[in-house]
Order: structure tokens, then sequence, then C-alpha cells
């Protein structure tokens, strides 16, 4: 599918002045290059498919995260950079990235109201890596709108100093005014909070957590529906990454019944109805007995990012980040395996593939000018764990990482490309840095050829892939990214996604576009300008 008229790319006429002498910059180094051209074609459909019939074998236990699969692909990778003779760069030479993370599972959890009790899964429900394990009274809950704040509409405007280590209670969704538009935008166009629920509530928990609030009670207009769908994965165990605070924000959905008992119905109603007659914030507060009980039983674990270094030359204090995701999502609780080899089996392999390539280079004089981290991450499935921690607990300056290029899913084929499937989805190349997205975009049409294909990353993409996959830690330090990937597919995060649904002469050329914009990013005079603010 073609991308003209899906990507709309603005600039001051100045800045176009400047990104056109560069991308001719960029043109003219990278006039086509027979030693780049060379190494590439070392990246094999058989060698991805070796690497993929080990990494997404039914033994492996679909690589859940802290468990004994995601061990063994560690030790694979470990076995396979000590191969191509990259460097071990993790503390006393050791090409593991440990990080702390949390299992827990629910303890018999309720709530009580005023004295009467409200339990898991009948009246409430709740994950347990969004609620922290807790037994307190509170004796008073704040009603605070819809739960956001932005420019346009702020919830919490008048109530910022009241909800400090206390219980808040917010409604679903996003406010709309009389007129039937909704209040954040002004305009009859929903925003994340409607258009995606993921990305919404995750937003509304942030900026709960901003403002040190202790308990959020979410008001689920479609608790019956809902309870459907999320009570299995609420009641298994979950994982979170380990934090050095103390105080955590709990995030609790209740039914419209039980909020009635918090509040009372025509007090909520009321409420509701005032926002929108009035297009304005609107708060109060009921003191009450509120107990939580939300216990759970908890076991600390273990989990890896592998790190595979190769050190540069005349620029070797620059570093180049190469990054995908190792670990999946396991067994279904029938005992099927959920092998992930596209999800990220695909974009592993890959990273496998261009640290052969370019430690190829090396040993025959041909090495990076700037060094490469090949880096293999855990818990991306969980909420991007393993790169948050290296991003925090960086093992080389973040100052000094010039870009990272991330490979998440790059095996299959959407639906939307189903006639034409030399593409691949490129996300954020233009968020930080015109350059590397020029870099990037030379590099395929001297290359490549593939159908570069934008739509997702578009600001206002309901999917709001730009901050699902493990680039983002690296983007929101101020690091330049590109995100690569193929768009999800009927067989994601399912056991049916399989080895022999893989495309491989597609996952190669892929892989070999981000050969080609490694090698110029490594090697070119200068590091790439960050010139998007």
């Amino acid at each position: 599918m073609h991308h003209i008229g899906r990507y709309l790319f603005v600039l001051s006429a100045s800045l176009l002045s400047a990104a056109s002498a560069r991308a001719q910059r960029s043109a003219d180094s990278t006039s086509f290059d027979s030693t780049a051209y060379r190494y590439a074609q070392t990246i094999r459909v058989g060698d991805l498919k070796e690497h993929l019939s080990v990494l997404a074998a039914d033994s492996l236990e679909g690589r859940e995260t802290g468990q004994p699969g995601q061990k063994k692909a560690a030790a694979y990778l470990v076995e396979y950079y000590r191969s191509q003779q990259l460097a071990a760069p993790v503390g006393d030479s050791s090409y593991l990235q440990k990080f702390p993370i949390i299992e827990s599972s629910w303890d018999q959890p309720f709530v009580a109201i005023d004295g009467k009790r409200f339990t898991l899964f009948k009246d409430f429900y709740a994950f347990p890596a969004m609620a922290e394990p807790l037994d307190t009274l509170v004796d008073e809950v704040t009603f605070v709108g819809y739960g956001i704040a932005g420019e346009r509409y702020d919830d919490y405007q008048q109530v910022d100093d009241d909800v400090r280590d206390q219980a808040i209670l917010i409604l679903s969704g996003e406010p709309m005014g009389r007129d039937s538009t909704f209040l954040l935008s002004g305009t009859d166009k929903p925003s994340r909070f409607t258009t995606n629920f993921r990305a919404g509530l995750q937003a509304k928990f942030d900026m709960a957590q901003q403002r040190g609030v202790r308990v959020v009670l979410v008001v689920d207009e479609n608790y019956e529906e809902n309870i459907q769908r999320f009570a299995l994965y609420a009641a298994r165990p979950s994982l979170r990454l380990q934090s050095e605070e103390t105080a955590q924000t709990s995030l609790l959905f209740i039914s419209p019944e039980m909020a009635h008992a918090l509040v009372g119905e025509k007090r909520l109603n009321r409420a509701r109805r005032r926002i929108t007659k009035q297009g304005k914030p609107y708060s109060f507060q009921r003191s009450t007995d509120l107990t939580f009980a939300l216990r759970q039983d908890v076991d600390r674990l273990t989990s890896e990012n592998v790190l595979g270094y190769l050190e540069g030359s005349d620029l070797k204090d620059e570093l180049l980040v190469i990054t995908s995701h190792y670990d999946h999502i396991g067994v279904t609780g029938d005992g099927q395996v959920n092998n992930g080899a596209d999800d990220d089996g695909s974009g592993t392999v890959g990273v496998l593939e261009l640290a052969e390539a370019f430690a190829q280079a090396k040993a025959e004089g041909n090495g990076p000018r700037r060094s490469i981290l090949f880096m293999n991450v855990s818990g991306e499935e969980k909420g991007l764990f393993g790169s948050e921690y290296y991003t925090d607990h960086p093992v080389f300056p973040l100052d000094s990482t010039i870009a990272d290029l991330n490979i998440d899913m790059i095996g299959r084929i959407d639906p939307a490309h189903a006639q034409d499937s030399a593409y691949v989805y490129v996300i954020g190349s233009d968020r930080l840095s015109t350059e590397l997205h020029e870099i990037n975009e030379t590099a395929n049409a001297r290359y490549t050829k593939l159908d570069l294909d934008y739509t997702h990353n578009a600001p206002d993409d309901p999917n709001r892939f730009y901050y699902r996959s493990d680039h983002y830690n690296f983007a929101k330090h101020g690091v330049p990214i590109i995100f690569y990937f193929n768009g999800t597919h009927a067989d994601y995060h399912k056991p049916t996604d399989t080895i022999e649904k893989i495309s491989f002469p597609l996952l190669r050329d892929r892989t070999r576009l981000v050969f080609y914009t490694a090698w110029q990013l490594a090697n070119q005079d200068k590091r790439i300008e960050v010139d998007v603010k």
C-alpha cells in the first residue's frame, strides 16, 4: 500500500532549506557503497530461519519474562554474540544486564464501603501489576470527573492539593459538551481517551500517579462486558518492574453499582450531567469509611537484557544502539505455547544477523567508525521493562548514544498489504531528527526499495505504536529512533504466531534496510543532528 497522501510532514521554510541541504549531503555520502552491499548480503534467509527455529521452538515455552524459556533464549543469544567475538560490556565482562521484577497475584482482596464488602470479579476487577498490595482505611473519596488534565480541560484544577495519598473516583472515557462536541478538542473528533482504551487508561493512570493519588477507582460503564474480557487476565500472576519508589498508585475498575454505593447514584449522575451541560470540570468530596484490603502473594524475580558490543574506530566514543525484544507471552491456560515467531522472534533474529554482518566487516578491516550495541531486551510484553531499565541504568551514556534502531515484528504481512507485501512500517524516524529520517529514506531508495509506510507515524494514529515498543524509552530521553514494524495480523499474541507463517525473504529485506541505515549512521563524519523539539 502506497503511503503518499497518508504521511504529512511540515517544516518552516528555513528548516526545509536546511533539511534539503542535509538530504543532499546524505545522498552524496550514500551513493552506492559496494562494501556495505557486500556485508548486507551476509544477511541470509537460511541463517534467519536457523536462528528462529531455535527461538520460536516449543521448548522455549513462549519466552515468558522471568521464566525458564526466557533464560534459555538469553543463553542462546549470549553464545551467539560470543561466537561473533562481540565484547561483553556489562559489569564484570557479562553479556547480561539483570533487572529486578516483581510477580504478584491476588490473595482474596476486597474493598469495604461503610462496612459493606465488595469482592474481586463480582463488584470490581484489577490487575495485580497496577495495584500495590494495600491494607488501609480512608475516610474520604474525591470525585475528579474523568481524571483528565489537559490544556483545554483539567479535572484536577480545583483538587490538586486534596488528592495526594487519597482515593479518587473517575468516569471512563472523556467529557462531551451538550452540543455533542468533545471538550478536550472542541470538535467532533475524539481523543485517545475514546479511540484507544489502553493508551487513554495509561494516560489517566500517569496523571493520577504524578499527583500522588493512592487509589484510582474507575467507573466502568461497560462493566458486565469487560469483566468477561479481563477477569481471566486479572486473575493470573502479573509482573512489574521493581521500583525504588515506595508510594505507588493502585487502579481498580468498579461496577456502576459499587460507585453508587460509594457516592450515591443521583449525585454521580448529576455530576456527569453538570460537566456536559456547563462544558467544564466539576469535582466533589464525600466522607466515607473506605477500606482497601488489596492483599497479594508477591515473588521477586530477575530478568535479563542481552548486550553485545562492537567497538568502533576513530569515533568509538559515540554509540549506535540496535534493539529488539526477545521475550514473549508464554503458555496459554490450556497449555498451548505462544511461540512468538513474529513477535518478536523476527526482530531478534534480525539483530543477530546485523551483529554478524558488522562483526565480519570489522574482522576484515571494514569495521564501523562508531561503536554499536546490539541489545535484545526482555519484559517488553509486560510494559517495556528491559528498555526502561537500560535507559534508567545505561551501560553507555545516553548523551553519547546517537540513535536507537528498534525492530519489533518484521516477519509477516498485515491485512492492509495483502496485495503489496514489499513494505515496512516506519515509525518515529522524524520525531527527533529529520536527518535520521532522510538517511533511512535514502538507504531504502538506494538499496532495498521497500514501500516505507508511515501510516502509524501519524501523531493521531489511534494505535499509538510509537509509545508501545522499546524505542520509546530512548526517545523520551531525547535519543532519535526508528521503529521498524510489519503491523499486526490475525495471529498477534496467539499460539498461531509460528515460524511457518514467516516470510523469510521479506524478513531478510527489512533487516537489510536496517543494516544500510545503521552503516550510514555508524560511519558518516558527523553524528546525526537532533533538530525536532
